[in-house]
């Protein structure tokens, strides 16, 4: 087994690679503004780190969201391109549920929420019972709107950070944005298990939208056409 993983639903541009039973390869850096232009200098990256090619590769694992509109969908494209491409199937995994493995190999134990940063003054969000079981969908909501339901609750994730009157204490040591290196491990854990995307253990490929995205045409806008 080699697994590609990448995600881009976070400001962390991050890539790794798996052989089945530990990351052999990761690269991550953060930048909410680039990318498309740094994801793909990361898998040559990880792939010249670990001494290996595209041709090795049994799998790309993605995280499909939730997060803002342009930067999630960088990561999704890339992954189903390597997928078509290669002829490799893709795994579609929950970016939040990413955050929670991290934080679960970081050392939380027990139930907390993860949440990272959506903009417009909104978190997505999902609430735990430890790091492999969700017990929420996840949802975009402000945090004010959803303190009673996170509160007492241990918090990871930038969201938590940026709203620290609305969640409940962040532990020292905990992640604050995606790691490919922890997606990667959810994944190989899961197909370890015998599950798939048939199964629900995986999701498509597809990106998690829980808004519109924030461009707009406007509502006054008006079609030319020649005459």
């Amino acid at each position: 087994m080699l697994l590609l993983a990448l995600d881009t639903a976070t400001p962390a541009v991050t890539a790794a690679l798996h052989d089945g039973t530990q990351v052999i390869a990761e690269s991550t850096r953060t930048d909410a503004r680039r990318h498309g232009e740094l994801l793909l200098p990361a898998v040559d990256r990880v792939l010249g780190e670990a001494g290996r090619t595209l041709a090795d590769l049994t799998g790309i694992v993605v995280g499909v969201g939730p997060g803002p509109y342009t930067g999630l969908r960088v990561g999704l494209v890339t992954a189903a391109t390597f997928g078509a491409a290669l002829d490799l199937p893709v795994y579609g995994l929950c970016t939040l549920d990413g955050i929670a493995h991290a934080a679960g190999q970081a050392g939380l134990e027990g139930p907390f929420v993860v949440a990272t940063d959506a903009r417009r003054k909104e978190v997505y969000w999902a609430r735990y019972d430890s790091s492999r079981t969700r017990v929420t969908e996840p949802a975009v909501d402000r945090p004010a709107e959803i303190a009673e339901q996170v509160a007492g609750l241990p918090a990871v994730g930038a969201g938590a950070l940026l709203y620290p009157d609305s969640f409940g204490p962040v532990p020292p040591g905990m992640p604050e944005n995606q790691s490919a290196g922890a997606l990667a491990a959810l994944a190989a854990e899961k197909l370890a298990a015998g599950e798939s995307v048939a199964s629900g253990g995986f999701l498509p490929d597809r990106p998690l939208y829980l808004r519109r995205p924030d461009a707009q045409v406007p509502a006054n806008y008006k079609v030319v056409t020649p005459s």
